[in-house]
């Protein structure tokens, strides 16, 4: 019993803690911002979140969309990092291809940009290569 609510409180942390960083990913200060995505990305990576994530992709999908069109060199690396998380997250379901289905062309986009960083460029042609093989119902 005392495990469950245990077990129980850390997921209402964890879930907070996430909540927390997709709000300040509309934070004014780049800072904030890059340190939202690194939470987010830290995540992602380390636990499945697929329920939490169902009931807010389009927030965080839009928010992201923020970050890859109005961020800079690390802020865009780190939003596309986010991206082939989030896809992962998804997989291949409706969910997933939606998310990738918006963020394709501002994807492509960054990566022909020979204005944006080698890391974003890299960052964004790694989650359009990962989120196309998991979510693109599309065989082109």
């Amino acid at each position: 019993g005392s495990e469950a609510a245990s077990e129980q409180g850390q997921e209402e942390e964890v879930e907070d803690r996430l909540k927390e960083h997709m709000d300040n990913l509309l934070d004014k200060s780049a800072k904030a911002r890059q340190a939202a995505l690194q939470g987010l990305r830290l995540a992602l990576s380390s636990k499945t979140l697929s329920e939490f994530l169902l009931e807010r992709r389009l927030t965080l999908t839009d928010s992201l969309e923020k970050c890859l069109k109005k961020g800079k060199g690390e802020e865009q690396a780190l939003a596309g990092t986010v991206l082939t998380l989030l896809c992962l997250q998804m997989g291949s379901g409706p969910e997933g291809e939606e998310v990738f289905r918006s963020l394709k062309p501002l994807l492509i986009s960054v990566l022909t940009d020979s204005t944006a960083t080698p890391s974003a460029r890299q960052s964004c042609a790694t989650a359009l290569g990962m989120c196309c093989y998991i979510a693109a119902a599309d065989l082109e």
